[in-house]
């Protein structure tokens, strides 16, 4: 699915799957809704001081990127899953974890804010 078109907006990219996965990534847009969107990657991106997290969909999973810093945060959470360095793959035949995605997208934005505040301070200097 990746990779196969290019997009210009994530409602692009979400109108090309099946209806049980675009509710599934429509969902994934509401847990991320303070952040700007774009597609980044060719992949929905969500933006708040730097990038916060991607989301893509595949055959049989949901692909959910942010950082190694999130994974290792979340490491016991997410031991039922398929993680990467920086992604976690949410099978298509299972719950999705909404709540779970909530907490690592606010992880981020404290994280994103927290190296906004210090580059602001640092530049003080």
């Amino acid at each position: 699915m990746v990779g196969t078109n290019t997009f210009h907006s994530i409602d692009e990219y979400i109108i090309q799957f099946p209806e049980e996965v675009q509710e599934i990534l429509k969902t994934l847009r509401k847990v991320i809704k303070d952040a700007a969107e774009k597609i980044s990657y060719q992949m929905p991106t969500f933006v708040l001081y730097g990038n916060l997290v991607h989301f893509a969909a595949y055959k049989k999973h949901i692909g959910f990127y942010r950082t190694p810093s999130a994974i290792s945060a979340f490491e016991s959470a997410l031991s039922e899953y398929k993680c990467s360095k920086g992604a976690v793959q949410f099978p298509l035949n299972k719950p999705i974890p909404y709540e779970l995605i909530t907490e690592m997208v606010i992880f981020r934005v404290e994280a994103n804010k927290k190296k906004k505040a210090e580059g602001k301070s640092q530049k003080k200097k």
